[in-house]
């Protein structure tokens, strides 16, 4: 007689968003455009139009260039109160 073969529980991988947060209107409508020959990102929020490009290093994906976004973006926000 055998045994009962165990059941395999397969874990899903995690991936990373491609659609973002904005930060201007709140909606899911970020989206990043990285381009790896000229090393800069292309961030756009496809519902307000809020625009920003700037240089990234050639490692970086698109959570990271949006990071780079979302503190631009705070920081400028914070210059306009002070």
């Amino acid at each position: 007689m055998g045994r009962r073969r165990r059941k395999v529980i397969r874990i899903p991988k995690k991936k990373l968003p491609r659609i973002f947060t904005c930060p201007g209107c709140g909606k899911q409508a970020v989206r990043v455009e990285i381009s790896k020959e000229h090393t800069y990102a292309v961030v756009r929020c496809g519902s307000c139009g809020i625009t920003d490009e700037f240089d990234i290093k050639p490692v970086f994906k698109e959570v990271d260039a949006y990071c780079l976004f979302i503190d631009r973006f705070y920081k400028s926000k914070e210059q306009l109160v002070k």
